[in-house]
Parts: structure tokens; sequence; C-alpha cells
């Protein structure tokens, strides 16, 4: 911004401002240039001193407030000259931001920090002159604590508001409370000329001389105008209020709205540690949940209604702040969030709207283009507040009515008139107010406009639903009811009970198809269950009616999911934010955990495992959704699956990495250098379905660790263990984060039954070991098996070394006979062993989707044998783990014919997504022979086709 104020006019050699800054000065503010016509000499003075090209640290404000408030003897002034002194310092300060402002030589961020600097200074230096002058009087405030010693009261002074968050604007108020320690009285001494009063009138008189130090209109102006109307109880209560009165006001009193006023405090000064800690654990739990808050949201509303009542009572419609798409509504938008996520996601729980801006956008809750959109509006919003303020000095946010000014305004801006500014002002308006009332009046509005989600009206909706509903589950729908627990529910839990029916009766009627509402009622009952007693996720499905009605097709189509539901309620969050609509990518998903575990300290394992288990989860329900809903194809379900996966391995191997080294130090690589963080030398392969990207719901994870560090070599740290046990220790950990079963489950069941000799071999091993092993003494079906492995995670160099290996033994010579032969061999152990009986076909009609002939594992196999058979001489082939991709090289490279790779590829993908369907709905893959008799016989023919076997013969 510099730049663009030295391209518009150049200072003096003295740093006297030109005529073209003079002119742009008068332009944008008649305050501060009257301030230069009637104080020239003192404005040349100050910004020789402090030029309009440079910006103030903290400490030059500080000794600024020092010079100001010292008399003629350079000692601290009396109370009329300390007040005359700050608020000509104001003045000056004044002129300067303003003429910055209008310059450009300043950002938004720095003009702000700034004022709120200032603003600090100020408040710190008058509660330190006030509190020597009250001593002085009547002693230290006292009290005695609870081993019945001494201590010193202190006073906090709480910045709520923009100082709160540091976003101070040019001619702001400021909000502020007063607490201090507890009860007692000070210590004053008639003998030395002072008298004991009690701390709370000390402590009242004090916030009263910190107000009339900065708030009192003299001839000179003022400081800051004082708001003190947020305190608890608000006008009429006592200045200042103790810890335990707060603590008591939070926990019976404290209103919904205030938690968006507490939400930005912060304590200005400086406290001493156990006082800070003290009001900081009052703060929180108050402002932050830990589960996630919807009740928000009302909250949200009530404050907005009631600002556009006054907005309309005052006539107001031009208030760039409250009135719709200004400055409030985006700080709801990013309130509302921060409260309903921050106890969460501490990474919310900061004070400046654009940085939780940038947090939401990094969590997801803000999609690219309405944060792009917010933060551009809210930085013009700003700038435009800050113009209307510095024409007179006035705390207004009203675009003015009187042309000339209005031309002033828009010329300081950069726009060429006034209409064009106003172009402008209403696109941003406009981009705020989509989201907003998208947030805060549509999330209470079905899209179904026959329906009324309204309570008046919930007699006929029950009426309707039960036309629709079985006698069973209208007996079901009356006996929940008439519960215990419901009769015994909270006052406010029942209140959220009975704002939620409403919108529960509209989801079930409000899907063409009757059957879903009588299948997934009593799923929904026992998720009501469920969350009656934890009421908040009751405003959750009040507070999202277009996401419940999309609730009943996934809860009638899975059982499972509606369990999940019930047995995690904060899932709830996932589906009704509707995120199943954008499955993330591997990057995005690794970036979200990634964030989650920012906030787990090194050694926290439950803490870990408590994130790695809801990170699962969440995304498995968000694909489990798109897979009922979205309707999304088979391979982009299992792809999202298989990214969860990797992205949970690498995870855990990262944290597992550390807290084995943070014990032993690092082990040394087989070049003879330590192992890194960003090189660990592990890595872990996946198999089986983990490695043909082909993941279902309930999938374990078939897994092979490798390493490439010297077994003989010893740690770095002073505790050193072999390399051979670091390997094993890591492998026992990374096992113990992904397989340890707890009341919640486990992250993921592990199965390593495919490593180098199986269940009898080493838990880790070399890729020198894995590479010998793999030549000299696999067993063929151990071959078959690396067609479907890839390198998940882990050290570059092991993962690309696997990768060669594996090409390797696959691309090694073979007869057609003798690989024919070996996988027809295992395929029929396979079948004896797994398979249904050709009684149970017969008698029942029963058909194994996966194990029987016909099924996954004919289709697979025959994507493995082409494998093993051909690419010693097409080497292609071994570039793929997963089935389709094979059959499209196999037939891209005319081994077979492209409408039988199509077949079959076509019958992999109908089985795999019937198999994903009955996982959801909890349900056996021994399924009705006669609905797949054709996709059977297609796989059979092709197997004898292929292979030269009968199906009989298997």
């Amino acid at each position: 911004m510099l730049s663009a104020m030295s391209s518009r006019s150049t200072h003096g050699t003295d740093n006297s401002p030109t005529a073209e800054q003079l002119q742009i000065l008068q332009t944008a503010s008649e305050f501060a240039y009257r301030i230069w016509e009637n104080r020239t000499s003192s404005c040349q003075t100050f910004l020789r001193s402090y030029p309009l090209d440079q910006t103030l640290t903290r400490q030059q404000i500080d000794d600024l407030i020092q010079d100001y408030t010292l008399d003629d003897n350079y000692q601290l002034a009396d109370e009329l000259e300390v007040m005359s002194g700050l608020r000509n310092l104001r003045t000056l300060l004044m002129m300067r931001w303003i003429w910055q402002d209008a310059l450009q030589a300043i950002t938004l961020d720095q003009l702000t920090d700034e004022l709120s600097e200032f603003a600090d200074g100020c408040i710190s230096f008058a509660k330190e002159y006030t509190y020597k002058g009250l001593i002085r009087q009547y002693g230290e405030p006292t009290f005695i604590d609870s081993k019945g010693h001494v201590q010193i009261d202190d006073m906090a002074i709480m910045a709520m508001g923009k100082l709160g968050a540091h976003e101070l604007n040019l001619s702001s108020d400021i909000d502020l409370i007063f607490i201090h320690k507890k009860r007692g009285e000070t210590n004053g001494n008639k003998a030395n000329g002072t008298r004991s009063i009690d701390n709370k009138r000390f402590m009242t008189r004090l916030g009263q001389g910190i107000i009339k130090l900065l708030d009192q209109n003299t001839a000179d102006g003022f400081v800051f105008r004082v708001d003190m109307r947020l305190r608890p109880w608000g006008d009429g209560s006592d200045l200042a209020i103790h810890l335990s009165a707060l603590q008591k006001y939070f926990s019976l009193h404290g209103r919904a709205w205030e938690r968006f006023a507490w939400l930005k405090a912060n304590i200005i000064g400086q406290v001493d540690q156990d006082f800070y800690n003290d009001i900081e654990s009052l703060i929180k739990p108050f402002v932050f949940r830990y589960y996630v808050d919807y009740s928000a949201f009302s909250a949200l509303r009530e404050m907005k209604s009631l600002i556009q009542n006054q907005v309309a009572q005052r006539e107001d419609l031009d208030n760039i702040k409250l009135g719709a798409g200004g400055i409030r509504d985006i700080e709801f938008i990013v309130q509302a969030f921060q409260l309903i996520y921050g106890g969460r996601h501490t990474q919310l729980q900061v004070k400046s709207c654009l940085k939780a801006m940038q947090v939401l956008h990094e969590f997801n809750y803000l999609e690219s283009t309405t944060y792009n959109q917010l933060q551009a509006a809210y930085r013009f919003l700003r700038r435009l507040e800050h113009g209307i303020q510095g024409i007179n000095d006035q705390q207004t946010q009203r675009l003015p009515h009187d042309p000339q000014w209005q031309h002033n305004l828009a010329i300081t801006l950069g726009f060429d008139d006034w209409s064009a500014l106003l172009i402008t002002l209403n696109q941003h308006r406009e981009n705020v107010n989509i989201p907003f009332e998208r947030m805060v009046i549509d999330r209470q509005v079905a899209n179904d406009e026959n329906i009324e989600v309204d309570a008046k009206s919930i007699d006929e909706q029950v009426e309707q639903l039960n036309e629709v509903l079985t006698e069973e589950n209208r007996h079901r729908l009356r006996s929940f009811w008439q519960s215990k627990l419901v009769k015994n529910l909270s006052d406010e839990a029942r209140g959220r009970l009975d704002d939620a029916y409403p919108v529960v009766v509209h989801a079930l009627l409000a899907h063409e198809d009757k059957q879903l509402a009588n299948s997934a009622l009593p799923r929904l009952i026992d998720l009501l269950e469920a969350i009656c007693r934890r009421s908040i996720y009751l405003v959750m499905i009040a507070e999202n009616p277009n996401a419940t009605t999309e609730l009943i097709p996934m809860l009638s189509a899975s059982p499972w999911i509606a369990k999940e539901l019930a047995q995690y309620p904060v899932l709830l969050d996932t589906f009704l934010q509707q995120r199943y609509r954008h499955l993330p990518d591997k990057d995005e998903l690794s970036d979200i955990l990634r964030q989650q575990l920012l906030r787990v300290e090194p050694g926290d394992e439950e803490k870990l495992l408590s994130v790695l288990r809801l990170f699962k989860k969440n995304q498995i329900l968000a694909v489990a959704a798109g897979d009922i809903l979205a309707e999304r194809p088979i391979m982009e379900v299992s792809d999202s699956l298989s990214y969860i996966a990797a992205v949970v391995l690498e995870a855990a191997l990262d944290r597992a990495f550390a807290e084995i080294v943070s014990r032993y130090g690092y082990p040394i690589g087989q070049d003879g250098d330590p192992v890194t963080e960003a090189d660990c030398g592990f890595a872990i392969i996946g198999y089986g379905k983990l490695g043909g990207l082909e993941l279902s719901y309930a999938s374990d994870l078939d897994l092979v660790f490798l390493h490439r560090i010297k077994e003989g070599g010893m740690t770095t740290g002073e505790k050193s263990v072999s390399g051979m046990k670091f390997a094993a220790r890591l492998v026992q950990k990374l096992m113990n984060y992904l397989n340890t079963q707890t009341r919640d489950g486990r992250v993921y069941e592990i199965d390593m039954r495919l490593r180098p000799s199986g269940n009898a071999g080493m838990m880790v091993v070399s890729y020198h070991a894995f590479e010998t092993y793999q030549l000299e003494k696999a067993w063929s079906w151990e071959h078959q098996a690396l067609v479907r492995a890839r390198a998940v995670c882990g050290d570059r160099r092991v993962t690309a070394r696997f990768c060669n290996i594996r090409r390797d033994v696959l691309v090694l010579p073979r007869t057609i006979d003798q690989v024919r032969n070996e996988v027809t061999s295992m395929r029929i152990k396979m079948q004896k062993h797994l398979g249904t009986s050709q009684w149970q076909q017969q008698k029942a009609g029963k058909f194994h989707l996966k194990q029987d002939t016909g099924g996954i594992i004919d289709i697979e196999f025959l994507a493995q044998f082409a494998v093993l058979a051909y690419s010693n001489e097409h080497p292609s082939l071994a570039n793929w783990s997963d089935n389709v991709r094979i059959f499209e090289e196999v037939a891209s490279l005319g081994i077979w014919e492209k409408q039988v790779c199509q077949d079959l590829s076509d019958a992999y993908l109908r089985i795999r997504a019937a198999t994903h369907k009955l996982a959801l709905s909890e349900q056996s893959l021994l399924v009705d022979d006669t609905l797949w008799k054709e996709t059977r016989a297609l796989v059979q023919a092709q197997w004898q086709h292929l292979m030269g076997v009968d199906s009989d013969e298997k």
C-alpha cells in the first residue's frame, strides 16, 4: 500500500505534506482538515516525527501516551493535564490515521491494529494512574484466600466487541467489563493517612476513574467513548463484578446472545497468570460447548430480528453495519459457526473476524466462493465505514445524504462517482445477504411448500402421518411419547423435542414413497431416544428441516447408519451439514484430519484414538449418505473409502513414528544417515481391497510393513535401541492406534497374515528381505495377492522400492498353463472352504455374491490370472492393482476381446454395488439366486472360456 501512496504524491525533504496530499485530506475529512488548519504547526511537528508513510509500533504508542501525560517538569501530570494530554494525542493520531487511510498508506489490518493498540495503551495507563491515586487514599484492596492468606485484589479489564478482537474502527466506542478477584477490603489505615473501604467500592471507583479519564467530554474532546452495558445485568448493576459472582451469572442467568458478546472478550494489559486462568476457565465453557451447538442459531435469529426492528424504527435503511448484507451479518455468520464448532475445533476460538473466517474456510465450513466473497465484502465495508466516520469523527455507519460528501467519499475510496460506489456496495451486500439468509432464515424453511413446519398445525400433520403409518408403527410412536424417557425430560429438553417434532413429521411425510416412513420410523425413534437426553441434537434437527427430510431415506435404507447415528449422535452434524454432496479427495481428507490433529498433544493416545475414530466415522457416513442419496458410482464410493483409510494410516504412522522417536531417537537408515520425519524409513503396503482401491464400509485392512533401516544399528537417542527393536515397537504402536478395541470400536480391523511367512513371520521386514522372500520363497497364491497390492504411505524410497519389487515379481516368466493350474487350484480350495455347498444352492436357491462360482472371487481371480500369465510379455499389466483397470489394460493390449473384458468389469461393478447395499442394510451376501442368474452365468461362461475349466469342476 505504501507504493500506492508514493504514486499519488511525494513528501518533501522534511516529511511535510504536499499540496496533493492536503487536497486528498480535505476531500476525505472535514474533521481532520479542520485540525490541520487550526493546529498546522503542531500537526507538522507530529508528522515529522511520525510520517504518513510509516506505521506505529506498540512501543511508539506507549511512548506517545507517556510523553503527552507529563507536565512541564517532565513529571506525571495532574488529572486535568492528563485528560488534556490524552485528548490532544488522540486528535493528532486521528488526523494522521484518517489521512493515511485516504492516501491508502495503511492497510485495513494495520489501521485497526494501531487503533486497538492505542485503546489498549490508554486503558492500561488509565487503570494504573487511577489505581495509584486510590491506594494513596484507601490502601490496596485485599482478600483472604482459601488457605487463610492475605492476597492483593486486582481488576481485569475485559475488552469486548471490536476492541476485544483488535478490530477497532476510526470512531469506535469501546465496550468494557470490569472483573476483580474476590470480596474483601482495602488495607487502609488512619495512622498513615488512608482509610479502609470494601473492595466493591474500591473497584467501582477504579472503574469510574478509568471511564472519566477516557470518556468525559472536555474542551479538548474525548479519548474513547466507553460503553459498559455488556456487563452482567447491564445498566444499573455493579460496575465491577467479582469472579464467583460472574461464575454464578454464567451458570444461572447467562443469555444465549451474551455468548456472542463474550466470544470476543479479551483481557487488556497484564494480570497475574492465576487470575488470567480463572477468568478464561469461566468464559470458555460459557461461550464454547464441547458438543456441536446448534442452539446458537436461535440466538442469532433473535438478535438479527431485534436489530432489524431497530433499523426500521430509526428508518436507518442506509446503515452499512446493521442493514441487510452489512458488517453485522458477516460477523453473525462467522460467530455462529464459531459458537457451534469452536468447542470441537479450538482453532476457531480466535477473536478476529477475518482470522476466524480463514479457519472456517480451512475446515470447509465456508466453501471457497463464499469465503472469498465474505472476506472481500468485510474489507470493503470496513474501509467504507472508516471513510464515513472520518468525515466528521462520528460513530456512525450511515451513508452520507449530502451530495458533496457522497462525491467526496466515492473519490476517497477510489471510485469515479457515487453511483459507481453504490454498485459495488450493493454487490457486496448481495454476496453477504445470500449466505446469511441461507444460514439464519432458510434453514427453518422446508422446501415442500405443501407442508408447513409449524407447531400450530402439528395435530393436522400427525393425523396425516397416522394415515400413512402401519398399526405397529403408530403403536411405536404412541409408546415413545408415553415413555418414562419423554415424561422425565427436563423442561428445556422437552421444549426442544416439541420444537423438533414438527420437523420430524414433515420429514416423514415429505417423500412420495410412503413405505419410507414405515421402514424409517422404528430407527428414527431409536435415534430420538438416544438424543433426547443430549437435547442439543434435537436443536440440530429443528434447525435443519431440509436435511432432516433427507435423513428418512438414509434410515430406511441402512440400519447400520441408523445404529451409528444413535450410538454417536455427533455424527448427525456431518449429515445435517450435507457434506455428502461433496466427497473430498485424498488431499482434502488429509488436510481435514491434519487440522483435527493439531489440538492433540503428543503422548495423548486417548485423544488421538478419539480423533481418528471420529474422523473415520464422519467421513464414512458422508460416503454412505452420498451412496444412498446421491447414487454415486461404485468406483467413486470405493475410492473415497480407500482414501479415508490411507489418510488415517498416514496420520497414525506419523504419530507412532514421532512417539517412538521421542523415546529412543532416530534409527539409522541403510545409507548410514539417521532417518527423518519426511523420510521415516518405513512404509505401509496395502493388500486386498485396500490395495485394489475397492474398500467397502466394513472392510478390514490387509497390511504389510516394510523398512529401510539398519536392523543392527543403534538409534540416536540417550536410551538407544537397535533398529530392529525400533521397527518392532513402531509397528506395535501403530497397531495399538488402529486395532485397539474401545467402547467406540476400533479405528480399523487389521489383518497382517499376508506378510512374508504369514503369522509365523516378522511384523515388519526390510525391503531386501521382502524381495528375497517374493523371489525365492513365496507361494504362487502370494504372487496372486501381490497383484492387488500397492504402497499406501510412508518413506518415498521404501514405497518406490516396493513398486519395483512388485513389478519385477509380477513380470517373471510363467507359462500360461502353469498359472492357470495354480489359480484354478487356489480357487477350488477357496470355494470348498468358503462357498455355498451345491446342496444349499440347489435346494435353497442361494448364491453367495463373493465366494460362490460366478461371483466376485471368480472375477478377481481372472484379473490376477491375466496379470501373472501375460505381464512378462506385457509389463504394463503390472501397473494396476484394481480389477477394472486391469481388464481395461487387457482389452487395450488385445489379450482378450474387449467385450469380454467389458462384460467382466460390468458384472464386477454390479456385484460390488450390491455388496455395498447389503452392507449398509446389514444383510448377508447370501442372496436369492434367481436375481443373479444372468450375471452369474456370464461370469461362469467366461471362466470356462478363459481358464478351460467347467464351473461344475470347481
